[in-house]
């Protein structure tokens, strides 16, 4: 993926935090996806609709662009502005409580979301897992933890993220927390790459969050923090 050719769309409005194309750039440039036109693909948590349309682009599949916070209808006016509103289907739901059909996804793609509401052991087995195509992907990346600072989150990040501190997890938690099943084949969990460019991306916008963040920048963020990857192959049951 040439994340040159989405510079167009980035900016301040867009981006709701660290550059979420270059997670998603490195996570396709990992784990390429090969989909068919008629694949559906769920994006959870896709903010203003910036990685949808990526995702759309790159793949040529149908995307279910869902995000609780920004409503269905300004993304829907983006994706028409951005020339895929025939192939990007907007939603605004809780990620407890999707109104999908079961087996409805080739592959799933979570970017800088997935830590908000899936913490819990259980939740990719309960909330994820039965929309999922047997055979599908699972791509996530969220901000985390370094494995070395495991298990100090509330520490370390307190006065950076207040009570939503624990919400950071290491590469090897979040392995642990995704747990096993008869339909999961692999698990991948690491820290990314993009760290340093996503984070110079949104720190040079006027962001009003972004200002926020550079205040904590050098002490907090850059020492403990780093992106996590996640990549789950899921199998047909029996089959691992």
């Amino acid at each position: 993926m040439n994340i040159d050719n989405y510079k167009p769309y980035i900016s301040g409005e867009t981006m709701m935090g660290p550059n979420s194309a270059r997670l998603l750039a490195e996570l396709f440039d990992k784990y390429p996806l090969t989909l068919a036109h008629d694949d559906m693909i769920l994006d959870l948590g896709c903010g203003t609709g910036l990685t949808s349309f990526i995702i759309a682009r790159e793949t040529g599949a149908r995307v279910f662009a869902n995000d609780l916070w920004v409503s269905a209808q300004d993304n829907k006016k983006r994706f028409a502005k951005w020339g895929v509103g025939d192939q990007v289907t907007p939603v605004c739901e809780d990620a407890n409580n999707l109104p999908f059909e079961k087996k409805q996804f080739r592959a799933l793609i979570s970017i800088d979301s997935y830590h908000y509401f899936a913490g819990n052991r259980g939740f990719f087995q309960e909330k994820i897992l039965p929309f999922m195509k047997d055979d599908g992907v699972v791509l996530i990346g969220i901000p985390g933890l370094k494995d070395e600072y495991a298990g100090r989150s509330t520490e370390l990040l307190s006065d950076w993220l207040g009570d939503d501190a624990y919400m950071f997890k290491s590469p090897k938690l979040w392995k642990e927390l995704i747990g096993d099943s008869d339909r999961i084949g692999l698990v991948k969990t690491w820290e990314m790459d993009c760290f340093d460019k996503a984070w110079d991306d949104w720190l040079a916008t006027n962001n009003e969050f972004a200002l926020g963040d550079k205040q904590h920048f050098e002490a907090v963020i850059k020492p403990y923090t780093c992106f996590v990857g996640i990549y789950i192959k899921l199998t047909t049951p029996g089959c691992v």
